[in-house]
């Protein structure tokens, strides 16, 4: 057999896998904490800041909901979006909203679960952003309409900054995302962040 030898930077690699023991100290889901820093990476922008917006094509979508997004795909193969569903159906049809049609019944079903799957990623998203702001590898700060207002939520989108050892996940400088094809006009990439 043939094996190919992969050189790398020693100093990236040592950096990185102090990152790595970073994450397994400070927080409590680690692999996802470092998935979070990754996909905030390939977004930041040149000084490592990402938000409060992502652009999808035509739709803007706040940061923190696309990170959700991004990481749902984590809870499709967990043991317990099952019972999420079982409970799911059983509060619809409890309410009355359980629709006679099995077709009609699954996609709602479905709506649902996907409803309460962003939910609670919104509170993994939170949960997690605040161990890696206590642990040096996250800044955060919100930017929008109440500035000062002593509720963080109040019509504000955060905006997040790799720091620390995180910032060694961060590709090259210049636009985070470019567009995906010659014929998308300027300023329309996939993700490109405003």
């Amino acid at each position: 057999m043939f094996h190919r030898t992969i050189t790398c930077d020693e100093s990236q690699a040592r950096h990185r896998a102090d990152l790595m023991a970073l994450l397994a100290e400070r927080c409590s889901r680690p692999r996802y904490a470092f998935m979070m820093l990754s996909l905030l990476a390939d977004i930041a922008r040149a000084d490592g800041s990402a938000g409060p917006v992502v652009a999808r094509g035509a739709s803007r979508i706040p940061l923190r909901d696309w990170l959700c997004e991004a990481l749902s795909p984590l809870a499709d193969k967990d043991s317990r979006r099952q019972a999420l569903a079982s409970r799911a159906a059983r509060d619809l049809k409890a309410s009355g909203a359980w629709p006679d049609d099995p077709e009609l019944a699954a996609r709602c079903l479905e709506e649902e679960v996907k409803l309460r799957v962003l939910t609670s990623g919104k509170t993994n998203v939170s949960r997690t952003v605040s161990e890696l702001v206590r642990a040096g590898l996250l800044k955060r700060y919100y930017q929008g309409y109440w500035v000062d207002h002593e509720n963080r939520g109040a019509q504000r989108q955060a905006i997040y900054t790799l720091a620390g050892a995180a910032r060694l996940l961060l590709r090259s400088p210049g636009p985070a995302v470019q567009p995906t094809s010659g014929s998308l006009p300027s300023g329309s990439g996939q993700l490109q962040l405003l």
